[in-house]
């Protein structure tokens, strides 16, 4: 179960109706009502309630053996992704890159000591770790973390990475306080960052971030491809220009919707 807030004002019920949503996974898709009190932690009757509450809304189904999510729990991501206007303003150019390189490509947000996927565009490939929207990965050991760590003052970046990862992903290399520096530096001043096998096996990714309109970092875009098949040489000298034209482009777009002035009716 996830930890609990303390304030006067926290909802009990609201917290454990999201313990039950993200209960389900890729290895779980249809959970009895006995599975879901187990990996929740909850009561039994609790779970039953919770679940019979969310069927009526649309966010699950029973089934043969139990429930299981519909596709309605995807408006609970997309409504923060368009609140952002990151997917509308980035896909067009996503999907030019992938048509491009050949290769999957992904945006990503800081959310504590991980990054969060917010958009992508998929080619199918097989790799060690599947990513889907919402997936976590420790931010330290990806191209596109230490993108976003590389726009925060050292102790930011400090009291970031002290929180607890949430990804459930132990890296494959994890640099250490200095070795972090020494790379966040690099990547400040060449602009894109590079990865090689450090979350997992066979992961290569090169990664540039996305700027509003008054410079600010607010994401950042990779390109991710196979080792096996993409060699560095490649992803640096084929991919990486593609990267930073698109990561450009959606920076010049995120400025233009920036400097639109907003009109609110009475």
């Amino acid at each position: 179960m996830a930890e609990r807030g303390s304030g006067p004002d926290f909802i009990e019920a609201l917290a454990r109706g999201l313990d039950v949503i993200r209960a389900f996974d890729a290895t779980a898709r249809e959970l009895s009502v006995a599975e879901l009190a187990t990996r929740t932690g909850l009561a039994r009757p609790t779970v039953r309630r919770i679940l019979l509450t969310l069927d009526e809304l649309g966010y699950v189904r029973s089934g043969p053996r139990g429930f299981s999510l519909t596709p309605r729990v995807v408006e609970l991501g997309l409504s923060y992704v368009h609140s952002m206007g990151l997917w509308d303003v980035a896909r067009p150019h996503m999907e030019a890159l992938v048509a491009l390189t050949g290769e999957s490509s992904s945006v990503a947000q800081l959310d504590g000591s991980d990054i969060v996927y917010v958009a992508r565009v998929a080619v199918p490939k097989i790799i060690t770790l599947g990513v889907v929207i919402g997936t976590r990965f420790p931010a330290a050991s990806t191209s596109l973390g230490k993108t976003l760590l590389s726009d925060m003052p050292p102790e930011e970046v400090a009291a970031v990475l002290a929180q607890p990862s949430r990804s459930g992903v132990v890296a494959r290399r994890t640099p250490t306080p200095t070795e972090l520096e020494a790379e966040l530096s690099e990547v400040r001043s060449r602009g894109w960052c590079l990865t090689d096998e450090a979350l997992a096996a066979g992961i290569r990714s090169v990664a540039a971030p996305l700027r509003d309109g008054s410079g600010r970092v607010v994401a950042a875009l990779n390109v991710t491809v196979h080792a096996a098949e993409t060699t560095v040489e490649t992803l640096l000298g084929e991919h990486l220009p593609h990267l930073l034209e698109t990561a450009a482009a959606i920076s010049s777009d995120f400025a233009l919707r920036d400097a639109i002035p907003v009109v609110r009716t009475a």
